[in-house]
């Protein structure tokens, strides 16, 4: 799992640079919410099949399709400190909206980013860009 994680964020930020998006906090947080759903798709749901980023002129939108169709369910208020039950909370906090969709024998996980806090947001790095 951790294998398929890093390669898709490794796509993502690839993503990201080549669309005048990397160094930003918010570039952060879609990197953290790539990992939660590919995370997710790997414990829950046999896998991601496919990874998906798409923009436009006001949203950027991630999804993660995987082979089941059971529905993700997030946990009503997990633990602090107690492993499990945070990703969906994570990706409630870090996206302006996510969802899901069923087709055929599979369902995409979906998080959607409003781009201009992807080109007007707090640099993480400042100074450091080349």
């Amino acid at each position: 799992m951790p294998r398929h994680v890093a390669k898709g964020r490794d796509f993502t930020r690839q993503a990201l640079q080549d669309w005048g998006w990397d160094w930003t906090e918010t570039s952060e947080d879609t990197l953290l919410l790539v990992s939660e759903l590919l995370t997710n798709a790997s414990l829950h749901s046999n896998g991601c099949r496919e990874l998906v980023l798409t923009a436009d002129g006001a949203t950027l939108r991630i999804e993660v399709h995987d082979g089941t169709t059971a529905l993700p369910v997030r946990h009503p208020a997990p633990r602090p400190g107690i492993p499990g039950g945070h990703g969906l909370h994570i990706v409630e906090r870090l996206s302006d909206r996510w969802g899901t969709h069923t087709y055929g024998d599979g369902k995409a996980v979906w998080a959607e980013i409003e781009t201009t806090r992807l080109e007007y947001g707090t640099t993480a790095c400042a100074g450091a860009r080349g």
